[in-house]
């Protein structure tokens, strides 16, 4: 029986210009959405030059101009009722994607999350 697999990736586009910060492929969508959530508080906190720990798997910080981007981040991050969506859009067999803007420089990071392996079903 082949189990699902999933895949997250943070994504940065300013103009014509894109690119991937970090990319990671876990066993469940649980493991996605941790991941993602941990992404977006590092990406917010960086933006006032704290950083929490880092690890191996840990997206590249970025510099926001403004503080909407940030807050929109640390606010999908923490909010319950989002983070129900996300965990019921992944299980749905749907792909998550988030997408912050900072309009002060025309940049904006998508947080993204898919089901790359469908399961079996009996």
């Amino acid at each position: 029986m082949m189990r699902a697999r999933y895949a997250a990736e943070v994504t940065l586009a300013a103009g014509q210009r894109f690119a991937s910060l970090g990319r990671v492929s876990v066993r469940n969508r649980r493991l996605v959405l941790l991941w993602l959530r941990r992404q977006a508080l590092r990406l917010a906190d960086g933006h006032g030059g704290g950083v929490r720990d880092e690890s191996p798997g840990d997206v590249r910080p970025v510099r926001f101009h403004g503080t909407d981007a940030p807050e929109g981040l640390r606010f999908w991050a923490t909010d319950h009722h989002r983070q129900d969506d996300a965990i019921r859009t992944l299980e749905a067999g749907f792909p998550l994607q988030f997408t912050v803007l900072d309009p002060a420089v025309g940049l904006s990071l998508t947080l993204a999350g898919w089901r790359t392996c469908p399961a079996d079903r009996p």
